[in-house]
């Protein structure tokens, strides 16, 4: 469906990115995608792809090769911080039986798409290349592209900008929408399992005064995913760092973290910290010939697990608005707008909303505790519905 203006043309090669390409180009489309790294190779941390996020994967084509490098969870495990103890468990059979809930390296998952990407006939993929700028024409884009000391023009049907919360292509389209530091901090870190038969295949949720954690396997089992979060500042030159030990243990410390979970600090050898950062709900999503997707629309706080799902999510409709509208591109982009937005803003305030219940402290960390208890899994489970039972 490459109509006479050209190709479409998708600044970033992450999540988001590639799986736009692989929708893009499963309606028809003819896909260029502009990456400024020289090689894919994502940051070693896991993420969590929910029913509502496998589905559309699995519909690209990519089920089997996905389920042959995620573990699908039995359950997750919420726990007390402060008494090291379970307070209740979520089952994680979707309620649909056509979807599963996958934990995945997120190099994995980048790789699963990546080769996806790179067989596919209508897409090309171009590595060590920047996207710099773009003009607008009544009927096209001229992409401006950076490759080492030279720079030429490329036109395109339309720009979609999938290259992240720091997004050259909202710079331009969006100049005064700024990431806004959330004054929360991500650790993350892995743990090598010397026997990944005996890993745990349960995603565990501690809640804590001020903080959290969360934790689950990656890797076939060979390794365990942690990631702590915990209020602080940034003085770092950019959003992401290494991290000492004693920077994230002095964040959970007795009495507020018991023993267990303060063990679960300790294993990891080698700490990352990553500044939180998120973008106003407000904001415009396209003009004209130019979307934004995923980060660069949308960065959220993780604490709904559904930041990669939203960019997935997103990828979906993009595909489907546009294929709608053959023949009128603006009007397929703002179509894409109008039926995401609600949803990701809905999305948004749950991972807010999370956020405030996990760091509870005193006597309303305690009647929320008992309230789970006596909700019991599934009734918690089924309160997700919503997110994970969303079609494309």
């Amino acid at each position: 469906m490459a109509t006479s203006r050209g190709p479409i043309l998708i600044a970033g090669a992450g999540i988001g990115g590639l799986t736009a390409a692989l929708a893009l180009a499963d309606k028809g489309f003819e896909i260029r995608i502009v990456e400024k790294a020289d090689r894919l190779e994502e940051a070693g941390a896991g993420l969590q792809l929910s029913p509502n996020a496998s589905r559309v994967l699995s519909g690209l084509g990519l089920g089997m090769d996905l389920a042959a490098r995620a573990i699908a969870p039995e359950s997750v495990s919420v726990m007390s911080g402060p008494r090291g103890v379970e307070l209740v468990r979520l089952p994680l059979a979707p309620g649909s039986g056509d979807a599963p809930y996958w934990v995945i390296h997120r190099a994995d998952l980048q790789a699963a798409l990546a080769a996806r990407v790179q067989s596919h006939p209508a897409i090309t993929l171009r590595l060590g290349s920047e996207f710099a700028g773009y003009t607008c024409a009544s009927d096209e884009v001229v992409c401006r592209i950076r490759e080492g000391e030279t720079s030429h023009e490329e036109r395109a049907a339309a720009l979609i900008g999938a290259d992240g919360i720091w997004s050259n292509v909202r710079r331009q389209l969006l100049p005064n929408a700024s990431p806004v530091f959330s004054n929360l901090i991500a650790w993350r870190g892995t743990v090598e399992q010397p026997r990944p038969e005996d890993a745990s295949s349960t995603v565990q949720l501690w809640m804590g005064s001020n903080a959290h954690m969360v934790t689950y396997p990656v890797s076939q089992g060979r390794r365990t995913n942690v990631v702590a979060f915990s209020p602080g500042g940034w003085r770092e030159s950019g959003w992401s760092a290494p991290a000492e030990m004693v920077e994230v243990q002095a964040a959970f410390q007795p009495p507020h973290w018991s023993g267990p979970a303060r063990a679960i600090i300790a294993s990891v050898r080698q700490w990352r910290k990553w500044a939180l950062f998120t973008l106003p709900q407000s904001i415009a999503w396209t003009e004209g010939r130019v979307a934004l997707l995923g980060d660069a629309a949308h960065a959220m706080l993780p604490f709904a697990a559904q930041g990669a799902a939203m960019a997935i999510e997103d990828a979906a409709v993009l595909a489907a608005s546009l294929a709608d509208t053959p023949n009128d591109i603006p009007a397929g982009l703002s179509l894409y707008a109008r039926r995401r937005q609600p949803r990701v803003k809905r999305v948004q305030n749950l991972a807010r909303s999370n956020g405030r219940i996990y760091h509870l402290a005193g006597p309303a960390a305690w009647a929320r505790d008992l309230g789970m208890a006596v909700l019991g899994g599934r009734r918690l489970l089924a309160r997700q519905s919503w997110v994970y039972d969303w079609r494309p």
